[in-house]
């Protein structure tokens, strides 16, 4: 017999928590971050379990070393992502938040990831060409979950600082699917049809993008490859 739900979101969740029951079990890092985060008075606005799942997947496949995260927040999605380093890989994330940032590290220093992930803190925008003075590149993977407004710059510092191969992953590029009306009022929407306008000319640059739903609404993300 089907199971009744009183709308979308409720059937949505029952999935998300089917799959992540069975397929993405919690452990305690990743559980205390989420705690810390919601202690620490962040927005819940960290991926979902089965999409920071997904992430680590991405990143394994990919045999990733070096990974580069633009938006912190409390370090979940950072755990998922570190934990598919080898030991000596490295990953740089950027918070924009100095509250943020010490809290992402106290969770990325109790999930025993301190050595391997660092978290800078500033405006990414101003990180970014530290980053490429430093020779920090080429990363791997680029993971990008930060204000949408600038997501057209950060691809083009995801791309300055990665290789023929690393692959570009942006988060919450469908917003609810306004990111298909043509003259927005929303900046982050702006940003994100500027983001999509940047990648579909860029011919160094091969994506696509997917819808998703569940515990976090309706959204979706796109996935680059960069090919020279």
């Amino acid at each position: 017999m089907s199971t009744a739900y009183e709308n979308d979101q409720d059937r949505w969740n029952a999935v998300d928590g089917y799959v992540t029951d069975l397929l993405v079990p919690a452990d305690d890092a990743l559980t205390t971050a989420l705690a810390a985060s919601e202690e620490a008075g962040l927005p819940p606005i960290a991926v979902a379990p089965n999409q920071g799942k997904l992430l680590h997947l991405l990143a394994v496949t990919q045999g990733a070393r070096s990974i580069l995260e633009i938006g912190t927040l409390g370090g979940y999605s950072t755990i998922w992502l570190a934990r598919a380093l080898p030991a000596d890989g490295r990953l740089i994330t950027l918070e924009y938040s100095p509250a943020h940032a010490d809290v992402a590290r106290a969770n990325l220093a109790h999930a025993g990831l301190d050595t391997i992930a660092e978290v800078r803190t500033g405006a990414a925008l101003d990180t970014l060409p530290k980053l490429e003075a430093e020779g920090a590149g080429p990363f791997d993977l680029v993971f990008i979950d930060a204000d949408k407004v600038n997501n057209p710059h950060y691809v083009a510092w995801a791309l300055k600082l990665t290789r023929p191969g690393s692959l570009i992953i942006v988060d919450n590029v469908v917003r609810g699917g306004k990111v298909a009306t043509p003259h927005p009022d929303d900046p982050a929407i702006t940003g994100t049809r500027e983001m999509f306008d940047l990648i579909a000319r860029e011919p160094r640059l091969d994506a696509t993008a997917v819808q998703t739903v569940g515990t976090k609404g309706y959204d979706g993300l796109l996935i680059a490859r960069v090919t020279e």
